[in-house]
Protein backbone atom coordinates (compact mmCIF):
# COMPACT_ATOMS: atom_id res chain seq x y z
CA UNK A 1 0.00 0.00 0.00
CA UNK A 2 1.85 3.59 -1.05
CA UNK A 3 1.99 6.15 1.82
CA UNK A 4 -0.52 7.97 -0.12
CA UNK A 5 -3.51 6.20 0.81
CA UNK A 6 -1.97 5.33 4.52
CA UNK A 7 -1.87 9.17 4.78
CA UNK A 8 -5.76 9.59 3.88
CA UNK A 9 -6.34 6.70 6.65
CA UNK A 10 -4.28 8.48 9.81
CA UNK A 11 -6.47 11.89 8.56
CA UNK A 12 -9.49 10.08 8.66
CA UNK A 13 -8.01 8.53 11.88
CA UNK A 14 -7.41 11.39 13.43
CA UNK A 15 -11.25 13.19 12.39
CA UNK A 16 -12.60 9.77 14.14
CA UNK A 17 -10.98 10.32 17.54
CA UNK A 18 -11.73 14.10 17.34
CA UNK A 19 -15.49 13.39 17.25
CA UNK A 20 -15.14 10.65 19.58
CA UNK A 21 -13.15 12.67 21.71
CA UNK A 22 -16.13 15.83 21.68
CA UNK A 23 -18.78 13.06 22.10
CA UNK A 24 -17.27 11.20 25.21
CA UNK A 25 -16.51 14.81 26.96
CA UNK A 26 -20.10 15.71 26.47
CA UNK A 27 -21.90 12.61 27.23
CA UNK A 28 -19.70 12.61 30.41
CA UNK A 29 -21.20 16.00 31.36
CA UNK A 30 -25.12 14.76 30.21
CA UNK A 31 -24.00 11.46 32.46
CA UNK A 32 -22.99 13.17 35.59
CA UNK A 33 -26.88 15.04 36.05
CA UNK A 34 -28.26 11.82 34.55
CA UNK A 35 -26.56 9.80 37.14
CA UNK A 36 -27.71 12.21 39.81
CA UNK A 37 -31.47 11.84 39.00
CA UNK A 38 -31.09 7.95 38.38
CA UNK A 39 -30.28 8.58 42.02
CA UNK A 40 -32.80 11.25 43.41
CA UNK A 41 -35.55 10.04 45.44
CA UNK A 42 -38.16 12.22 43.17
CA UNK A 43 -39.75 10.20 40.25
CA UNK A 44 -40.04 13.25 38.87
CA UNK A 45 -36.23 13.03 37.94
CA UNK A 46 -35.42 9.77 38.24
CA UNK A 47 -38.23 8.57 36.08
CA UNK A 48 -37.23 10.11 32.64
CA UNK A 49 -33.52 9.75 33.80
CA UNK A 50 -34.04 5.97 34.07
CA UNK A 51 -36.21 6.24 30.70
CA UNK A 52 -33.59 7.89 28.92
CA UNK A 53 -30.94 5.62 29.52
CA UNK A 54 -32.97 2.36 29.05
CA UNK A 55 -33.58 3.35 25.77
CA UNK A 56 -30.00 4.44 24.44
CA UNK A 57 -28.71 1.25 25.96
CA UNK A 58 -31.46 -1.02 24.50
CA UNK A 59 -31.75 0.39 20.94
CA UNK A 60 -28.62 -0.20 18.58
CA UNK A 61 -26.52 3.09 18.02
CA UNK A 62 -26.73 2.61 14.75
CA UNK A 63 -30.83 2.70 14.94
CA UNK A 64 -30.55 5.76 17.32
CA UNK A 65 -27.81 7.69 14.66
CA UNK A 66 -30.65 7.30 11.79
CA UNK A 67 -33.34 8.32 13.76
CA UNK A 68 -31.39 11.62 15.04
CA UNK A 69 -30.36 12.06 11.68
CA UNK A 70 -33.59 12.19 10.20
CA UNK A 71 -35.77 13.35 13.12
CA UNK A 72 -33.84 16.59 13.19
CA UNK A 73 -34.93 18.14 9.97
CA UNK A 74 -38.53 17.03 11.01
CA UNK A 75 -38.81 19.52 13.77
CA UNK A 76 -37.03 21.96 12.04
CA UNK A 77 -33.62 22.03 12.89
CA UNK A 78 -31.02 21.65 10.01
CA UNK A 79 -28.01 20.60 11.06
CA UNK A 80 -24.80 19.16 9.10
CA UNK A 81 -24.35 15.26 9.20
CA UNK A 82 -21.21 15.86 11.83
CA UNK A 83 -23.39 17.81 14.58
CA UNK A 84 -26.24 14.74 13.90
CA UNK A 85 -23.11 12.14 14.36
CA UNK A 86 -22.19 14.32 17.56
CA UNK A 87 -25.48 14.44 19.05
CA UNK A 88 -26.22 10.32 18.22
CA UNK A 89 -22.61 9.37 19.93
CA UNK A 90 -22.95 11.75 23.09
CA UNK A 91 -26.34 10.63 24.06
CA UNK A 92 -25.48 6.86 23.33
CA UNK A 93 -22.46 7.44 25.65
CA UNK A 94 -24.38 9.39 28.62
CA UNK A 95 -26.03 6.50 29.11
CA UNK A 96 -23.61 3.71 29.52
CA UNK A 97 -21.38 6.46 31.32
CA UNK A 98 -24.60 7.65 33.59
CA UNK A 99 -24.74 4.03 34.50
CA UNK A 100 -21.17 3.46 35.54
CA UNK A 101 -21.59 6.66 37.59
CA UNK A 102 -24.34 5.73 39.26
CA UNK A 103 -22.95 2.30 40.87
CA UNK A 104 -19.64 4.87 41.45
CA UNK A 105 -22.13 7.19 43.25
CA UNK A 106 -23.74 4.66 45.32
CA UNK A 107 -20.67 3.78 46.45
CA UNK A 108 -19.31 6.36 48.35
CA UNK A 109 -19.39 6.12 52.23
CA UNK A 110 -22.56 8.00 53.62
CA UNK A 111 -20.37 9.49 56.51
CA UNK A 112 -18.42 11.44 54.01
CA UNK A 113 -22.23 13.04 53.21
CA UNK A 114 -22.62 13.64 56.51
CA UNK A 115 -19.50 15.30 57.13
CA UNK A 116 -20.36 17.67 54.48
CA UNK A 117 -24.02 18.47 55.55
CA UNK A 118 -22.29 19.38 59.03
CA UNK A 119 -19.93 21.38 57.40
CA UNK A 120 -23.18 23.40 55.91
CA UNK A 121 -22.34 22.49 52.35
CA UNK A 122 -25.30 22.28 50.03
CA UNK A 123 -26.85 18.69 48.61
CA UNK A 124 -25.60 20.30 45.21
CA UNK A 125 -21.77 20.93 46.77
CA UNK A 126 -21.63 17.88 48.17
CA UNK A 127 -22.84 15.90 44.83
CA UNK A 128 -20.05 18.41 42.61
CA UNK A 129 -17.54 18.59 45.42
CA UNK A 130 -17.95 14.96 47.57
CA UNK A 131 -19.70 12.64 44.86
CA UNK A 132 -18.48 13.52 41.81
CA UNK A 133 -14.67 12.96 42.28
CA UNK A 134 -15.34 9.61 44.24
CA UNK A 135 -17.35 8.38 41.70
CA UNK A 136 -14.96 9.18 38.96
CA UNK A 137 -11.91 7.24 40.87
CA UNK A 138 -14.26 3.98 41.53
CA UNK A 139 -15.76 4.20 37.97
CA UNK A 140 -12.56 5.36 35.74
CA UNK A 141 -11.80 2.32 34.38
CA UNK A 142 -14.79 1.61 32.93
CA UNK A 143 -15.10 4.87 31.82
CA UNK A 144 -11.89 4.50 30.05
CA UNK A 145 -13.42 1.20 28.74
CA UNK A 146 -16.88 2.86 27.51
CA UNK A 147 -13.98 5.51 25.78
CA UNK A 148 -12.64 2.53 24.26
CA UNK A 149 -16.27 1.20 22.70
CA UNK A 150 -17.34 4.86 21.26
CA UNK A 151 -13.67 4.82 19.71
CA UNK A 152 -15.07 1.86 17.68
CA UNK A 153 -18.72 1.86 17.64
CA UNK A 154 -17.96 5.55 15.72
CA UNK A 155 -17.36 3.88 12.63
CA UNK A 156 -21.37 3.66 12.34
CA UNK A 157 -21.06 7.49 11.74
CA UNK A 158 -20.53 6.69 8.13
CA UNK A 159 -24.65 5.87 7.87
CA UNK A 160 -25.07 9.84 8.48
CA UNK A 161 -22.26 10.87 5.43
CA UNK A 162 -19.19 11.05 8.05
CA UNK A 163 -16.05 9.81 6.17
CA UNK A 164 -14.69 8.53 9.10
CA UNK A 165 -11.62 5.32 9.09
CA UNK A 166 -13.97 2.48 8.27
CA UNK A 167 -16.09 4.84 5.52
CA UNK A 168 -12.10 5.60 4.31
CA UNK A 169 -10.99 2.69 4.31
CA UNK A 170 -14.21 1.18 2.55
CA UNK A 171 -13.77 4.06 -0.44
CA UNK A 172 -10.12 3.28 -1.10
CA UNK A 173 -10.52 -0.41 -1.22
CA UNK A 174 -13.37 -0.28 -3.76
CA UNK A 175 -11.15 2.10 -5.67
CA UNK A 176 -7.68 0.15 -5.39
CA UNK A 177 -9.46 -3.51 -5.08
CA UNK A 178 -7.03 -3.88 -2.40
CA UNK A 179 -9.25 -4.66 0.75
CA UNK A 180 -6.82 -6.44 2.80
CA UNK A 181 -4.28 -4.16 2.45
CA UNK A 182 -6.62 -1.10 3.42
CA UNK A 183 -8.56 -3.02 6.29
CA UNK A 184 -5.07 -4.65 7.75
CA UNK A 185 -4.07 -1.06 8.03
CA UNK A 186 -7.35 0.56 9.10
CA UNK A 187 -7.43 -2.01 11.95
CA UNK A 188 -3.93 -1.49 12.94
CA UNK A 189 -4.41 2.52 12.98
CA UNK A 190 -7.61 1.37 15.24
CA UNK A 191 -5.16 -0.87 17.23
CA UNK A 192 -2.80 2.40 17.93
CA UNK A 193 -5.76 4.28 18.98
CA UNK A 194 -7.38 1.83 21.81
CA UNK A 195 -3.87 0.96 22.63
CA UNK A 196 -2.94 4.95 23.61
CA UNK A 197 -6.39 5.55 25.10
CA UNK A 198 -6.25 2.48 27.84
CA UNK A 199 -2.43 3.06 28.77
CA UNK A 200 -2.99 7.00 29.16
CA UNK A 201 -6.21 6.03 30.67
CA UNK A 202 -4.15 3.47 33.07
CA UNK A 203 -1.59 6.26 33.56
CA UNK A 204 -4.15 8.77 34.46
CA UNK A 205 -5.89 6.03 37.01
CA UNK A 206 -2.41 5.94 39.20
CA UNK A 207 -2.15 9.48 38.92
CA UNK A 208 -5.80 9.65 41.06
CA UNK A 209 -5.97 9.57 44.36
CA UNK A 210 -7.01 6.74 46.72
CA UNK A 211 -10.49 5.91 47.53
CA UNK A 212 -11.47 7.39 50.97
CA UNK A 213 -12.79 4.88 53.51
Amino acid sequence: MSFKLFELLVQASIYTVAISFVSILIGFAIAIGLSGAMLSKSRLFSFPANLFVSFFRGVPLLVQLLLIYNLLPVIGINVPSIVAAIVGLSLCTAAYQAENLRGGFASVPHGYIESAEMLGLTPAQAFMRIKVPIALRLTFPALVNEAILILKASSLMSVVGIVELTRMAQDLAGSTFKPLEIFAAAGFLYLVINFVVARTGGLIERSLPGVPR
